[in-house]
């Protein structure tokens, strides 16, 4: 197993979309046939709406692509639009150095981070965990928002 310290964050491109994606429906895939919403059209459709190439950042572990995190200003915060790490790879902390440096990036710029998760999935005690607090619940998401510590 590789140190999860050693990551990095890579740039992308609109032509990483397909295989962004992938990784995308990779990792929600059971999350969301759990809750019989698993649908790759709508996967496409929803990701294609909110893809935004200069907001996103591969993750990358010993030069392999294990996942990705896309965060991007609205409405003056930080929305953590995406954060997925290939099935294969999730339990190993990976996804708490991601985070840990996403929160360091925002306290630097004195901004609260925002983020939804899908009901029922993993990721809600991931945010809660790492300080998130709940503040609103729809028909399919959670949505949770983590302070400045500036």
């Amino acid at each position: 197993m590789h140190d999860i310290r050693n990551f990095s964050l890579e740039a992308v491109a609109e032509s990483d979309f397909e295989q962004l994606l992938a990784l995308r429906i990779e990792a929600m895939r059971e999350s969301l046939e759990r809750i019989g919403r698993f649908d790759p059209d709508r996967a496409r459709e929803r990701f294609r709406g909110s893809f935004s190439p200069q907001h996103t950042r591969r993750i990358a572990v010993a030069g392999k692509h294990v996942g990705f995190v896309a965060v991007r200003p609205v409405d003056g915060d930080l929305l953590l639009d995406h954060l997925y790490i290939r099935p294969g790879f999730q339990g190993r902390g990976i996804g708490t150095a991601v985070l840990e440096r996403i929160f360091e990036e925002a306290d630097e710029r004195g901004l609260p981070i925002r983020v939804g998760a899908l009901k029922g999935s993993d990721s809600n005690r991931f945010y809660a965990r790492h300080g998130f607090r709940k503040v609103a619940e729809e028909e399919w998401d959670i949505r949770y928002v983590r302070d400045c510590e500036r």
